[in-house]
């Protein structure tokens, strides 16, 4: 008998320890459950983690942590009988907390027994919500790596061979000029020639939109007449969209012109148009409308508002606040890069201007990009468009043939002397000959040194000696233009005399 007291004595103070190890593990919530499922036993980590008191949940039954959608399809029952059949029921998935918020836990549950009858069951739960957002997140990025990766790959692909589509449509287009006028008397002739040089400046523009969905497009801001270019990529927006959706114009009478890039601006309404047509699976209308809106301050400009109207799913709001995100997208994997609204974003800042959203679920989604007025003179600007005639000695270089006799003949056409020349070097030596007065040069040539290169040097010779670039494709033009002017393939006559007039007037 006195034997049996240390012992027992023993076995209290190591189930005291044991309790109070388990009573004061704050990082896990370890409790126990009778058969039935409801708490006997807390634990300060269960009170930490899923905000009960001991008082507060001794007695309930378990279920109470899980969602009620978990509990409508009968989880917590299921999860007891797992662990009673297998010997254990392990998972991670979403719990509620007291104050009705959710974390994600990590939960193991095994089955008590004692004398070969289940008496209960543990239950450990640890609060892994951070882990699982880094490892989303981490998830995510590789996503966007891989993404980027791929869109980078296309890029390189579309820039060369949209550098050699457009010295092609540059032959095209000038050889068109040539053969305008000596069919001028054939209208037969005249036709046939006014639909090439229709398609020409298609294929000029499907190029240059090509570039700009693969970020190759430097960005060159000019007057633009809304209406006017909303109505010229009408057949592009309408193919688009398929027969489901109709689209419908809503213009303000006398809108003002705005200056961005016009084909910034094209992939804008492009990029909205296609999400509003997705927003609609089942048909509908898109309606594509313009207005000015004056100054409400004496010092802040007028601006032109565009928007883009569905009448769609509409945007869930906690999704609305990320739509402009670069890579986010609701879409399918393959049905979206989820770069369209980024760029929206990014044009219309660029441009000066802003974006903003509205949307309503099971309404539809408006899309306002707000872009500031150009005071510039759009009549007298259109009647600049004609030929300017010149004089003097230009230094062409071009190493491509066709395109250089091209240009050759626009100058020869405008009353330049023309000297030609494939490289940068062969430039070079050119200029030492003093019997130069301008230097036309493409940008992207074959050797060590490229046109933009060639430009800086010859600055540095001759400070004084005007320098006209032109490309078709090239990252290196990106701001080119700040240091000196660059002219667009494929270009047209009056486009080539109103460079050169802007450098030697």
């Amino acid at each position: 008998m006195v034997a049996r007291k240390p012992q027992q004595r023993d076995l209290f103070e190591s189930e005291r320890s044991f309790r109070l190890l388990v009573e004061n593990v704050a990082d896990y919530a370890l409790l126990m459950l009778d058969p039935t499922g409801v708490v006997t036993s807390w634990n300060s980590g269960g009170q930490r983690i899923k905000g009960y008191s001991a008082e507060e949940i001794l007695g309930r039954h378990f279920s109470c942590f899980y969602t009620e959608t978990d509990r409508a399809n009968g989880k917590p029952s299921r999860t007891l009988r797992i662990a009673r059949e297998q010997g254990r029921y392990e998972e991670e998935g979403w719990r509620v907390r007291k104050d009705g918020t959710f974390f994600w836990a990590s939960v193991v549950v095994d089955p008590i027994y004692e004398n070969g009858r289940l008496v209960g069951f543990a239950k450990i739960t640890r609060d892994i919500t951070e882990r699982r957002e880094a490892q989303l997140k981490l998830e995510q990025m590789q996503k966007h790596l891989a993404e980027a990766q791929k869109l980078d790959a296309l890029g390189q692909l579309t820039g060369g061979v949209a550098h050699d589509f457009n010295n092609i449509l540059m032959i095209i287009s000038g050889s068109l000029h040539f053969l305008k006028k000596s069919a001028a008397s054939e209208p037969k002739a005249q036709r046939a020639i006014s639909a090439i040089e229709k398609a020409t400046k298609r294929g000029a523009a499907l190029t240059s939109q090509l570039l700009t969905f693969a970020r190759r497009q430097s960005v060159y801001p000019q007057p633009i007449n809304v209406a006017e270019r909303i109505e010229a990529v009408r057949e592009v927006l309408d193919t688009g969209v398929g027969s489901a959706i109709r689209l419908a114009f809503d213009f303000e009478e006398g809108l003002w012109p705005i200056t961005a890039d016009v084909l910034e601006l094209e992939t804008a309404l492009v990029n909205l148009v296609i999400n509003a047509r997705d927003a609609m699976p089942g048909g509908g209308t898109i309606v594509i409308s313009a207005r000015n809106i004056p100054a409400d301050q004496p010092d802040t400009p007028d601006f032109v508002e565009i928007s883009v109207e569905d009448s769609g799913q509409g945007i869930p709001p906690d999704v609305l606040g990320k739509i402009f995100d670069p890579f986010f997208t609701t879409k399918p994997v393959g049905k979206g890069t989820g770069l369209g609204l980024s760029q929206v974003h990014g044009f219309a800042y660029q441009a000066g201007g802003t974006v903003k959203v509205q949307s309503e679920l099971g309404k539809g989604t408006t899309v306002t990009i707000l872009l500031p007025r150009d005071q510039i003179d759009l009549v007298a600007n259109r009647a600049a468009a004609t030929e300017i005639g010149g004089s003097g000695t230009v230094l062409l270089v071009e190493d491509n043939p066709d395109v250089a006799s091209v240009s050759a003949s626009l100058l020869e056409q405008l009353g330049y002397t023309v000297h030609r020349v494939t490289d940068a070097d062969a430039a070079l030596r050119e200029i030492e000959r003093d019997n130069v007065d301008l230097v036309f040069s493409d940008i992207v040539m074959p050797g060590k040194i490229d046109g933009l290169t060639l430009a800086r040097r010859l600055r540095k010779m001759r400070p004084e000696l005007p320098i006209l670039l032109a490309t078709g494709y090239s990252d290196a033009a990106a701001g080119v233009h700040d240091d000196f002017p660059v002219l667009r393939k494929p270009y047209e006559i009056h486009q080539l005399s109103r460079a050169i007039a802007k450098l030697t007037h």
